[in-house]
């Protein structure tokens, strides 16, 4: 008897922490859809080695911040579904993209605020709308939020609210999708050595100190720590987990 191939979207693919997580899952034996907004070459270059692992993905663009493309966008996945899987739907949804802001609150511009609940907010809650009926009955929806919704930084203000209402929003996701067995958690990185926010805390080596002295296990967080973090949620035996945040942060201000 064969098992059906578990099949991955995650959001804000091609780099950064939704890479990792596509090559943590490539390793579960999970097949992965990659969204883009501009780095094609970087997904496709993510697909290749994916594939080289003998695992299948399909990158497809997409500005999760235009809820007008989001029609367009799950015909799309539906599209490529049915061309390289032969399927209707997909297992997991990972609402992983995102940009960051660091500025004190007294600066922060409207524009600049709006850009924020674009992406983070509102495409969120309606990109997860659009998908909802390409999601499994049995799936899992794993949100990304950060450390900073439950400590506060100066400079993060509006991030971390907009990470906050992630947080709300999937708690009533787990309650109104439980009927369809459907397990909704939270991810919420610490400070981690990305390229995100300009790479900071991986180039600037003052802030890596300061985030290792306040963090219990001594160092900043690495992309293989969420990565694998969040394949764990996918790929294990944690259906009954749901509602949840889970914080990988290392123990940052614990």
């Amino acid at each position: 008897m064969t098992t059906e191939t578990k099949i991955a979207l995650i959001t804000g693919g091609s780099r950064g922490l939704g890479r990792n997580t596509a090559i943590h899952l490539a390793g579960t034996g999970i097949d992965s859809v990659v969204t883009y907004k501009s780095s094609r070459a970087e997904a496709e270059a993510l697909v290749a080695e994916i594939e080289a692992l003998g695992r299948k993905a399909v990158a497809l663009p997409l500005d999760t911040s235009d809820t007008g493309a989001f029609a367009d966008f799950a015909e799309a996945l539906k599209a490529a579904l049915a061309e390289h899987w032969g399927r209707e739907t997909i297992d997991f949804l990972v609402n992983n993209a995102g940009t960051g802001l660091h500025k004190p609150f007294a600066e922060t511009t409207e524009a600049e605020f709006d850009a924020l609940m674009n992406v983070h907010v509102k495409g969120v809650y309606f990109l997860t709308q659009a998908l909802l009926p390409l999601i499994a009955d049995g799936g899992r929806i794993v949100n990304i939020s950060s450390g900073l919704a439950r400590f506060s930084l100066p400079g993060a203000s509006a991030y971390a609210m907009m990470k906050g209402a992630v947080e709300v929003m999937s708690r009533y996701l787990a309650r109104e999708l439980g009927a369809r067995g459907i397990a909704v958690n939270t991810v919420a990185p610490g400070a981690i050595a990305t390229d995100f926010n300009g790479g900071r805390v991986r180039d600037d080596a003052d802030t890596n100190r300061m985030v290792a002295s306040m963090t219990a296990m001594g160092r900043a967080g690495l992309p293989d720590d969420i990565g694998g973090a969040i394949a764990s949620l996918l790929a294990g035996e944690n259906g009954w987990m749901t509602g949840q945040r889970i914080e990988v942060s290392g123990g940052m201000f614990v």
